[in-house]
Order: structure tokens, then sequence, then C-alpha cells
């Protein structure tokens, strides 16, 4: 488009130039007492040198004017050049434990990029404020956190920060009304609803936290699978909750609403079961028993089946946990709770074929599969020595069973901590709300959980780095893992078959 403008431009002038050539005429110019003849071509030459003398003096005055804005637009690409380099380094002394460092790059980088438009000052406050948390010194994190609420730009991760020194100091209230501030300022984003939901948890209000995940399921910040899940713990806690209250045909059902939205714990599962025998309705509670465990086996859910009719012998025992394990036939836990059943009714070739299927479940290549846990090994003793009495045979599982990996537990999938026999709904670890899955426990989980890690933690994406807000341990939560129980089968006694 350019170059046929300036054909045009350019055939104008030629045009103009023979016509002029054709028609020179003569110009008489008399003014102040001069008189001037000459011809046209000339006037016009002289007109058009005089506009471009004029173009070129226009042209250099704007270049002049622009000058000073030049040199200023070169000092700011300096100055953040600078700072953007001080703020690396202070993100880099975070990284390697110098926050005395990190907190003189950072004063370097406020200063650099402070007068830089749309500079990177909220980020070297940030950085500020984590070397100054690694220090010890609450008071100037704090500060640094509530500078960053005076622009709106920043008001989230001064929000986040002030959370983080509110859950280090105890002050759970500071907590939850800085988190519903940061819930309104961005709907969107799933820590604010997290950080409510644990806040409320620890605290014991689980009607809040019921009215907060009712709020969250209208929002796009937590995903409706984990939004169903939580609502199915709130449940399941509301009914433990109506159940010592004496509202045992309440709890019954919240119960069965918590075990259909979390079908993959047991504890809902076994809470409903027990209520449902102590209202009586034996047949309901071994259904909902045979419904949990296709999808949750447990040892509790087993021993629980068992106690629906106690009176049975030790024959009809095994046949109902035989019924129960064809629920869930490739499970581990339906070949262990059927092999400690036959044991318990001497049984002992359908004790070795069940635990013979254990052993190679768990031998398989699979995560979590180093072989067979202590629990099988512990049986596979007590079969040897009952069957046969061979003594050596029992001494090699045992010795076996010293070395072997542990049996399943709860185990966080937060912190990998929190290895308890029962579930919680919040880690003793992390703090961490619905966190507590029945697993076995990887090598060293709890020896590289980080203590005090909190579930309410907040990354903060830096250059290079992430800044992480732990909280205080949830107080209350106990001092030491409790032992695992006795194996359900010594000294129970055994229910009779019964029908479905």
């Amino acid at each position: 488009m350019r170059r046929i403008l300036a054909l045009l431009v350019i055939a104008v002038v030629v045009v103009g130039a023979v016509f002029i050539a054709g028609h020179p005429g003569h110009v008489e110019i008399v003014w102040q007492g001069w008189q001037v003849d000459t011809s046209v071509g000339v006037v016009v030459s002289a007109v058009a040198l005089i506009v471009v003398a004029a173009s070129v003096l226009v042209l250099f005055g704007a270049a002049l004017r622009r000058v000073p804005q030049h040199m200023q637009r070169r000092r700011a690409a300096r100055r953040r050049s600078a700072g953007e380099a001080a703020l690396t380094a202070g993100v880099v002394a975070l990284a390697s434990g110098q926050p005395s460092a990190a907190r003189l790059a950072a004063q370097r980088a406020a200063a650099l990029l402070a007068t830089v438009p749309s500079g990177g000052a909220p980020m070297a406050l940030l950085v500020a404020a984590e070397a100054a948390t690694q220090e010890g010194d609450t008071a100037a994190a704090r500060a640094a956190y509530r500078t960053l609420l005076d622009r709106p730009d920043t008001e989230f991760l001064g929000l986040r920060g002030l959370i983080g020194q509110a859950l280090r100091a105890g002050d759970d209230g500071i907590a939850l009304s800085l988190a519903e501030r940061a819930w309104k300022l961005r709907p969107d984003a799933p820590w604010p609803v997290e950080a409510l939901i644990v806040l409320a948890a620890r605290a014991g209000d689980w009607s809040a936290v019921q009215r907060t995940l009712a709020g969250a399921g209208r929002r796009p910040g937590l995903p409706a699978e984990r939004a169903r899940h939580h609502r199915g713990v709130v449940l399941y806690e509301l009914s433990r909750a109506a159940e010592r209250r004496g509202e045992v045909r309440r709890a019954a059902r919240l119960a069965a609403e918590a075990q259909a939205l979390a079908a993959d714990l047991a504890a809902p599962a076994g809470h409903h079961a027990r209520l449902l025998i102590g209202l009586g309705r034996l047949r309901a509670a071994a259904r909902t028993i045979e419904r949990a465990w296709r999808t949750a086996p447990h040892p509790d859910l087993a021993r629980l089946y068992l106690e629906i009719h106690p009176e049975a012998d030790s024959l009809a025992r095994a046949a109902a946990l035989e019924r129960l394990a064809a629920h869930n036939p490739q499970a581990s836990e339906s070949h262990l709770a059927v092999a400690e059943a036959a044991l318990a009714a001497q049984l002992w070739g359908e004790a070795r074929r069940h635990l013979t299927l254990a052993i190679a479940a768990a031998s398989l290549p699979e995560p979590g599969s180093a072989g067979p846990s202590r629990r099988v090994c512990q049986l596979m003793a007590r079969l040897e020595e009952m069957e046969t009495g061979d003594m050596p045979a029992a001494r090699a599982w045992l010795d076996r069973a010293i070395g072997a990996p542990p049996d399943p537990c709860y185990v966080c999938t937060r912190c990998g901590g929190g290895e308890s026999p029962e579930w919680q709904a919040l880690c003793r670890e992390c703090g961490g709300f619905d966190t507590l899955r029945w697993r076995n426990p990887p090598p060293g989980a709890i020896e590289g959980a980080a203590p005090g890690a909190s579930a309410i933690t907040a990354p903060l994406a830096t250059t290079g780095a992430q800044l992480m807000l732990p909280a205080p341990e949830i107080p209350g939560a106990g001092d030491l893992p409790r032992l695992l129980p006795r194996s359900w089968a010594d000294g129970l006694a055994a229910p009779p078959q019964w029908d479905k």
C-alpha cells in the first residue's frame, strides 16, 4: 500500500513538472518597493524548498521535545532490570535459607522498582515478608502483607499471607474472617474454600462446613467430586453428633447419606451399620456392610458383620465371612478375613488357600506391594503351629514378620503422615480435612513428612520459587498413634448363619 501511494505521489509530481515546463508563464512580484520578475517554475521550486525546510524544523523540534522522555524510559528500563536482578537474588537467597540476604535484596528491589510504572514492588514486598517470617520477625512480615492489601491487584496475596500469620499465631478467628474476605474477592480460587472448611472443622462447627460446601457448590472453585466427598464426611460427623445427643434414627439417616457420598471410606459405613444394629435392623445392617465391602473392604466391617449375630459358632462365622468376601473376591482383605475365620474354625485347608492368595496378591509388581504384610506373616505362623505343630516354620514366619511391610492403615494423602488405625476427618500431622485414606504406608512416609506443614498451605508463585505459609498443628489431635487393635477373630463369639 505504501509503494502504491509513493508511486502516485511521484506521478503527480512528474505530471506537475511537465505541465509547468510546457507552460512556463511569467510571475511579477512588487512588495515594499521591491520588484521581482521570474518564471512560474522558479516560484514553485522556491515554495517547495520553504515547505521542506519548515518540515525539517518541525521534526527537529519534536525530536528535541522527546529526548527527555527517551532518557526517562532508558533510566526506567535500567532500574527495572536491576530491580528484577535484585528480586531474583532475593528469591535465590530464600531458597538457600539466607533470610537476611533475601531481606536486603528485597529492599533494594523495592527501591529500584518503586518508581517504575507497573513494576515488581509487590513481589519485592512478598519476598521481604517471607524473609521476615523465616527470621521470626512476625511484625515486619505482617506489615509487608498489610501493605499488599492496599493495592487491588495484590490484595489477594496480602490476605493469603495474613492468613498464614494468623494460623501460626493460633488466631483461628482472625484467619477465618480473612479467609471469608479472600473467598469473596476470588470465588473461583479453591484454597479459600479449603481454608474455611479446615478452620470450621478444627472448631468442630460441622454446620458451618456444610454451609461453606453448599456455597462452594455454586462456584467453580472446588471440584464437584471433592465437594461431594467432603459433604459425605460432614454428614458422617453430623451423624456422630446426633448419636451423642440420643437422636439415633436421625443419626442413621445421616450416616446412610454419608455412606452414599463417601463410598470409598469404611468409617461411615461402619458407623451406619452399628446404628442399624442398635435399632434392631439386622438385615439392613448386613446389606450396608456388604455394599461397603465392594468399595472399601476393611477389618472393622468384617468384625461388625460378625457382631450382627454374636451367638454363632465358628463354622457359621466362617461361612458368613465367605458370603461377605464374595462381594469383593479379589481384595486382599477378603482373603484375610476368611483365612482368619477359617483358622478360628480349624478349617486348615481353607485358611491356607486364602493366605496363599493373599501372599500372591501382595507379591504383584504394584506400588505398595512389597511382599506379605505383618498380619499375613503372623497368620501363617499361627497356621503352621495350629495345623501341624511345625514350630520351625512358625518361627520362620514370625521372623519374616519383623521385617515385613506394615499392614494397611489410614495415611494422609497430603503429607504422607497421620498414620492411624482409625479414620479421622482431620489429619493429626498437617490438619488436612478429608485426606486420610486406607492404604499401605510407603516406606519412610512418616519420617519424610514435614511436621507442622499445614493443610492451609499457600504456594505463591514467584521467580523460580514457591513460598509456603505453614500453619500450627491441630490441637487435640492426640499425642501418640494408638496401637492396632487385636485381631477381631480372637475372643469373638461366632454368629450363626443367617438369611439375607
